[in-house]
This record gives C-alpha cells, sequence and structure tokens, in this order.
C-alpha cells in the first residue's frame, strides 16, 4: 500500500523556521513527480511546490517563491519542504502527495495527484 507520513510541523513565532518531510513507501518513488499543498484558513488545498523524479526540476506557486524550497532525497523514500520567513497567514495543514502523472502536466492542480499523505500542522503567531 502507498504511505506517504509527513512530519515536521508545528508551532513557532513569525519569521522562523521549519523544515517538512514526508516519508513515502509503497511504489516507486524515483520514477514519481512529488508536490507539496496546504489548506489554510478560508482557502481551498492549494499546491506550493512540486518536483520531478529526479529531482532537478521544481516548480513552486508564486506566494512562496523565496521563502520556501522543495527538495527530495531518493535514496531516502523523502520529499521536503523548506520554509523560511513564516508568516501568520502560512497557519494551516501541509500535505505531501503523489503526482499521477509526469510533472509538467498542470502540477498546480490537485486532480493531477492520486495519494496524499495525513498531513502536519504548522501554526504561525504573530
Amino acid at each position: 500500500d502507498v504511505q506517504l507520513v509527513e512530519s515536521g510541523g508545528g508551532r513557532l513565532e513569525a519569521g522562523g523556521s521549519l523544515r517538512l518531510s514526508c516519508r513515502a513507501s509503497g511504489f516507486p518513488f524515483e520514477d514519481k513527480a512529488m508536490g507539496w499543498f496546504r489548506r489554510v484558513t478560508g482557502k481551498d488545498r492549494e499546491m506550493i511546490a512540486c518536483i520531478d523524479s529526479s529531482g532537478s526540476t521544481t516548480i513552486a506557486a508564486d506566494f512562496v517563491k523565496g521563502r520556501f524550497t522543495i527538495s527530495r532525497d531518493n535514496a531516502e523514500n523523502t520529499v521536503y519542504l523548506q520554509m523560511n520567513g513564516l508568516k501568520p497567514e502560512d497557519t494551516g495543514t501541509y500535505y505531501c502527495a503523489v503526482k499521477a502523472r509526469p510533472f509538467g502536466i498542470n502540477p498546480f492542480s490537485t486532480d493531477e495527484y492520486n495519494y496524499w499523505g495525513q498531513g502536519t500542522q504548522v501554526t504561525v503567531s504573530s
């Protein structure tokens, strides 16, 4: 069975940093693009960043460019999200997901992802 287990969330003050991890199992991790999403108050689930299967190409939403970085370690079956300069509006639940089709096909759409983790909570206070 496919399993995605996120970790690394927590509570912190604005301006701080966190690194989220997502450990994957049950599928050929090195063959799949991976994404990070979040659900924040008042918004639908939104894509943060996506990384291709090799880790050489990434794409990120405009609202996190320069602050968040996606990366992966295929030897560890893990995808990461480094978050710097956190703001109160970043508060929410963060999810990793497996992209069903190749990286370049509509990576911003939640419909492109077929497996999801349970999420990890990030709370940023002002």
